[in-house]
């Protein structure tokens, strides 16, 4: 027992620590492997781009410096690639940064935060800490035939009530990779009143396809409640460096800055994300091998005899239909490192990021080796 627990605010003791996915040189520290692979936290298995990559090492030799405070250069081409002005855009030590900004800064133990079931396990440890409370709503289940375990935003909009202050979706949502029709997502925003705020996650936007896109920048102009977070970290292959994003009202702005921690993102991450921003054919890259090894896994996992949720990010939910664990655990036997969702409430599910095509190969031999 923590004997320091008693001290601690009472949304903070019933607390479980987020646990990432297993880093490889763990893994292999552990049980003596070597050249495991790792699809498990989302990461973008091309790395970070050339240009990102030159811009980082040319800052290396100013980190005796403090990073611009504000962010200036990087906030000025965000706004130019979202179209709106600078004063919209707030940084963050990635986009879970700018997540806790917004728990601070617009809940406390007398409001509440309302999200679904099967979110991003981020939005109630946040919520929590701050003391406040929580109000999930049920997904759609299993065996909706367009969307299973997927936000149910009729469900969601009931949860709110006087206490709710903010509203977290993720779209694609993870660890499920579920999606929202445009069309639903806007009649939501529209129809919650402006004294609650939302909070749309776009980690994995640049992954989705064309059709399924929201016109986010359009959106959060037209609706001053709505709060567009997004990060490096995914496809542009920045994770290490932590900086994301949110695109908001300037006056929601303010707010976050106002308890943002003075030099939250540092100077190699403000110099690469100035770089990556314009590095299309990266980008390119990344979705198109994305798009080759989701329908390689899709394919090979139905082969094997398993089902997956239907994703349009950067990875893909399996169902084990038993408990994952013991297959989680054989797979790391065979230097393959993918993530459980117990703590969704998904124990017969494994979370599978796609990598290149022989990684993708390489998961598929090992699963068939465990099952069998």
């Amino acid at each position: 027992m923590n004997k320091f627990l008693k001290l601690a605010v009472p949304g903070v003791q019933s607390l479980q620590p987020y646990l990432p996915g297993k880093p490889i040189e763990e893994l292999e520290r552990e049980l003596g492997l070597s050249g495991s692979i790792k699809l498990a936290s989302n990461e973008n298995p091309l790395g970070p781009g050339k240009k990102a990559l030159a811009a980082a090492q040319a800052t290396l030799n100013q980190i005796n410096f403090y990073p611009d405070g504000g962010g200036h250069k990087l906030r000025l081409a965000l706004a130019d690639k979202h179209n709106v002005s600078p004063d919209f855009i707030t940084l963050g030590n990635g986009s879970n940064d700018i997540l806790e900004l917004i728990a601070r800064a617009f809940l406390a133990p007398c409001y509440a935060a309302a999200y679904s079931e099967y979110a991003f396990a981020v939005y109630p440890i946040v919520t929590q800490a701050i003391g406040a409370e929580h109000q999930v709503a049920p997904a759609f289940p299993a065996d909706h035939p367009d969307m299973p375990y997927g936000h149910d935003l009729v469900a969601l909009a009931a949860k709110i009530n006087n206490s709710t202050r903010v509203v977290f979706i993720a779209n694609p949502n993870n660890p499920t990779g579920t999606w929202l029709d445009s069309h639903q997502l806007e009649s939501f925003i529209a129809d919650v009143s402006d004294d609650v705020v939302i909070v749309l996650d776009e980690a994995y936007f640049e992954y989705m396809p064309e059709q399924h896109k929201p016109d986010s920048d359009a959106l959060v102009k037209k609706y001053p409640h709505l709060i567009i977070t997004r990060t490096f970290s995914k496809i542009y292959g920045l994770a290490g460096l932590r900086i994301g994003y949110a695109i908001s009202h300037p006056d929601i702005a303010d707010l976050l800055n106002r308890v943002r921690q003075p030099f939250n993102t540092n100077l190699v991450a403000q110099s690469a994300a100035l770089a990556a921003i314009d590095d299309v054919e990266h980008l390119n890259k990344s979705i198109e091998l994305n798009n080759a090894g989701l329908e390689q896994l899709r394919h090979g996992l139905s082969e094997l005899g398993i089902s997956c949720i239907p994703s349009i990010g950067n990875f893909i939910t399996a169902d084990m239909h038993t408990d994952a664990a013991p297959i989680y655990q054989a797979l790391l036997q065979e230097g393959v490192i993918v993530r459980p969702v117990a703590n969704y409430k998904m124990p017969d599910h494994l979370r599978i990021t796609i990598g290149t095509a022989d990684q993708n190969s390489r998961l598929l031999v090992a699963l068939k080796k465990v099952l069998s």
